[in-house]
């Protein structure tokens, strides 16, 4: 009998249990691992990915024409453990005929489940008041000291009004808020219709909302988006939150925007670079809440994710349908 030729699949970090079982029961796979929670290196990556036939990256991996150069001809499949690509080198991939999997869906719930704690923790100024209990600087109840903004009777506006936006929206809405903006490419009436959702242009979102949250995906279009025209434009008592991607704000207009006052506070999950400097300038003001991009954070959701990354990644080796393809 000739001996069965295992496909060599490499992963560039060690994921939550249900993927990686997954990926030990396929017999007709090799799979190596990079073993740390750390980012692999690029050169170890480029020797990791040498002959392989199929890549199990993470968005922090920049798979881009040097990498596909060094897995060569074999590389038939790339799965992301993410909802974002803007990591893949999407052109060069399409160009070699290389599929795609990414896990869209199951990190929603999760994900604007903190957007809605990121935004409450930020207008309330939770974390200054963690801090005057800890410091001594509580003494006795005053009527002004700490007050925030409350989301009742409030306008918020949604950047991208996606799975992850309308996910946003309808946690928000029992909050009592008055008014849903949102803009996007285009309107999405039906999503829309069950917030009673305005699409708005993106200078009047910015103008009449009290709450912003960006729930959009970075493409060209979104890079930059939030800049110092858009924060000049936002009012005095506005809460900015951003769980999308560090890219779709000027992180140098946003320090102005704040340090000057010309909006009230920012919560942000998602920074460039990641992690932020810990010397970061945004870093040293109080009405700034970043987080480490814990979005999809639980345990349910990290391994739903590895669970569909492996699936993705066996289907696509087998020439067999994806449970999530991205279609190039």
């Amino acid at each position: 009998m000739k001996p069965v030729l295992l496909m060599k699949v490499f992963v560039t970090r060690r994921i939550p249990p249900e993927g990686r079982a997954a990926l030990a029961r396929a017999a007709d796979c090799e799979v190596e691992q990079w073993d740390s929670d750390e980012p692999i290196p690029v050169k170890e990556l480029e020797r990791g990915v040498a002959g392989a036939h199929g890549l199990l990256c993470l968005l922090s991996d920049h798979v881009d024409k040097r990498i596909l150069d060094a897995a060569g001809a074999n590389l038939k499949v790339i799965s992301t453990l993410s909802v974002g690509v803007d990591h893949l080198a999407l052109d060069e991939i399409k160009k070699r005929g290389i599929r795609v999997g990414y896990t869209p869906d199951v990190l929603t719930d999760a994900t604007a489940e903190l957007a809605v704690s990121l935004l409450l923790t930020t207008c309330r100024r939770l974390p200054e008041a963690i801090e005057e209990v800890k410091n001594g600087g509580w003494t006795s109840w005053k009527p002004l000291w700490l007050c925030g903004y409350g989301l009742t009777q409030s306008t918020v506006g949604i950047v991208g009004l996606g799975r992850i936006g309308q996910a946003i929206a309808r946690r928000l809405k029992p909050f009592g808020v008055q008014r849903f903006l949102y803009t996007g490419r285009q309107p999405r009436p039906e999503e829309a219709a069950e917030f009673q959702a305005e699409f708005v242009s993106t200078p009047e979102l910015a103008a009449q909302s009290d709450f912003i949250v960006v729930a959009c995906s970075l493409t060209p279009a979104t890079k930059g988006l939030c800049n110092k025209d858009f924060f000049q434009k936002m009012k005095e008592t506005a809460v900015f939150v951003n769980i999308s991607r560090g890219d779709v704000v000027n992180q140098d207009d946003l320090y102005q925007a704040l340090a000057s006052g010309q909006i009230a506070a920012a919560g942000l999950d998602v920074t460039t670079p990641e992690p932020l400097p810990t010397n970061h300038p945004l870093l040293t003001l109080k009405n700034c809440v970043i987080l480490p991009h814990i979005g999809s954070a639980t345990h349910r959701t990290r391994n739903t994710m590895s669970m569909l990354a492996a699936n993705n990644l066996l289907a696509g080796l087998r020439g067999e349908p994806m449970p999530s393809e991205l279609m190039l």
